[in-house]
């Protein structure tokens, strides 16, 4: 069933439809070039973060490249939660320093240490290099966190693709023991890259994130690989070995639909999994933040609540 947005939201999507509607009739093409300049143009309303006693920039050198991450902590001396983030985009776009105020929420309402992955991004690095990338932090997470006290808690977190990154890594850590996952903290994710659920096309138009840019940012990311079913985290292995999950999804969103297949596929293996629905909000509504501050805030809360139990 097709969403009914928010009203605080109409004259955003207005704007936002316009301009989508002239780029059509003009023949603009997607790019990596534009699409990254357009979702970097929401930073205004993703609005400031809290200071935090540290936030520094680091990196992880695997035996090819070096991993950048940004690590924040609201108070160094306090053995904190460890909670890993992976920013969304579409697997093309976003940053740390895009979702550098999010971060900083996080760490300081949920009182735990965050570090933000700036993982690989296709089309320039296609599958699997950013869950690559996503995989050996994972493994390899203390080596970010010299000078700083943590408790051994280890909780993942991400948004849309990111989201899709997270339940990836859970789904690997069935098998691999090197991946210890606590709990996973999912916003609006992406597990079902067939396109394949109802609201891919109820909701595919008239909310910010349109149908064709979905199936064409799959198409960058993945590439030469074909089997994108088996990519996919709601087809892969689902045991009751996964982690404690929250999951948080958008009425008006495209993936709305898969988040909540999500949800019942854990729940019918035994999974402790929570869900909370913000029926008249859209995809990418974290980077919304001045537009829905009262959401946005519950949605924080919500974070805080469940890495604090």
């Amino acid at each position: 069933m097709r969403g009914l947005v928010s009203q605080k939201l109409a004259p955003f999507l207005a704007q936002v439809n316009e301009t989508i509607a002239s780029a059509k009739k003009q023949g603009i093409p997607f790019s990596p070039q534009l699409v990254r300049t357009n979702l970097d143009k929401l930073a205004p309303l993703i609005g400031q973060g809290p200071e935090l006693s540290f936030v520094e920039n680091r990196s992880l050198l695997t035996e090819n490249h070096s991993i950048p991450v940004r690590v924040y902590s609201p108070d160094p001396e306090q053995a904190l939660p460890v909670v890993i983030h992976y920013h969304g985009g579409g697997h093309m776009c976003g940053s740390v320093e895009l979702y550098d105020p999010i971060c900083r929420k996080i760490s300081m309402q949920s009182q735990c240490i965050v570090i933000s992955i700036e993982y690989r991004l296709a089309p320039e690095h296609a599958y699997p290099a950013g869950i690559n990338d996503c995989r050996y932090v994972l493994a390899n997470y203390q080596q970010c966190l010299a000078g700083l006290k943590f408790s051994q808690a280890l909780y993942i977190m991400g948004d849309s693709a990111g989201g899709a990154i997270c339940t990836t890594l859970a789904m690997l850590s069935q098998q691999d023991k090197s991946l210890k996952i606590d709990k996973q903290i999912l916003i609006y994710p992406s597990v079902d890259y067939t396109c394949q659920q109802p609201s891919f096309i109820e909701n595919g138009s008239g909310f910010l994130l349109e149908q064709d840019k979905i199936s064409w940012y799959f198409e960058q990311y993945f590439q030469d690989y074909k089997d994108i079913r088996s990519a996919s985290p709601l087809y892969g292995e689902i045991s009751n070995a996964l982690p404690e999950t929250l999951v948080i999804t958008a009425g008006c969103d495209p993936l709305r639909d898969e988040g909540l297949a999500y949800v019942k596929a854990l729940k019918e293996v035994g999974v402790a999994v929570q869900h909370h629905q913000f029926d008249g909000l859209i995809h990418a509504y974290m980077l919304l933040d001045t537009l829905i501050e009262e959401e946005c805030q519950q949605t924080y809360q919500m974070i805080a609540e469940f890495v604090a139990q």
